[in-house]
């Protein structure tokens, strides 16, 4: 089995500067630039106005369009009725709205976002979320699969179980998961954390280059250069504050949860020989 070698900063919690190995990293947002963290021609929406939208009669176009036309005019609370597990709704939001949807979504749903808060009182279906920038989603029941597909920001939250291929491609931000997640969670992860608290599934971090995976339950196995790592302080600290957020608890205590993280034995995959490509996969 891979080891982690303790001269890898990525390994440590906070921001940090590390250059990949073998590959090359560039810059596109500065933190002390709050300008890059909004869009100008997005109009300005007040929390303390709300509406109501019924979806019971409208198709998911008719839906999403009413979403922005509300926003056009300043509102920035919007309360979603009867949204009959439709796919693709609430997709491409940018502005720090608060959403709250009172049903199920379909496929797709909330994907694409980047600033509103999303409350859903039911469940969801496969990739919820997916390429989610900023904000936070937050699902009261159970997720389908492909949770939080390439995710790169924000607090992507299901209070229930979810299926296989969790945070695939994850580029950042924190996925949790309440209760169990299936196969191939956490496959080519590449930034972030995520947090089960349940049980997960087999090949949990598969190929993932970088990032953080916590389990508080069982893990049917390890994928290939998944490899556990030691739990600190700041991992505790860190895991503390953030289930508080969501009024959420592991079962036996975020000291005894298990943390996996990349054995980086694959930053150098394009230098391997064909054979040994071969035994990787």
């Amino acid at each position: 089995m891979a080891t982690v070698s303790s001269s890898h900063q990525s390994h440590e919690m906070g921001l940090h500067s590390e250059q990949l190995t073998d590959r090359t990293q560039q810059v596109f947002f500065n933190a002390e630039e709050s300008a890059n963290f909004t869009y100008a021609w997005l109009p300005e929406v007040d929390i303390n106005k709300s509406a109501d939208v019924d979806a019971a009669d409208m198709d998911v176009k008719d839906v999403n369009i009413q979403i922005r036309e509300l926003m056009e005019q300043g509102v920035g609370t919007i309360n979603l009725h009867n949204p009959g597990s439709m796919h693709g709704l609430c997709v491409g939001i940018l502005s720090r709205l608060q959403l709250n949807i009172h049903g199920s979504l379909g496929y797709f749903g909330c994907g694409l976002i980047d600033g509103p808060n999303v409350n859903i009182s039911g469940r969801v279906g496969w990739s919820c979320a997916e390429n989610m920038m900023a904000g936070t989603v937050v699902i009261e029941k159970n997720a389908g699969s492909t949770f939080g597909a390439a995710i790169r920001g924000g607090d992507l939250v299901c209070k229930g179980s979810v299926g296989s291929r969790t945070g695939i491609d994850q580029k950042g931000g924190t996925i949790i998961v309440g209760g169990k997640t299936g196969a191939f969670s956490g496959f080519m992860m590449q930034r972030g954390r995520m947090v089960i608290l349940g049980d997960a599934g087999m090949n949990l971090g598969d190929s993932m280059y970088d990032g953080t995976i916590y389990v508080g339950g069982d893990i049917e196995g390890l994928g290939v250069d998944a490899v556990p790592a030691e739990m600190t302080e700041l991992d505790i600290q860190w895991l503390t504050a953030k289930l508080a957020l969501y009024g959420m608890k592991t079962p036996n205590g975020v000291e005894n949860m298990q943390k996996i993280v990349a054995g980086k034995q694959l930053w150098n995959y394009d230098n391997l020989e064909p054979t040994e490509k071969k035994l990787v996969l």
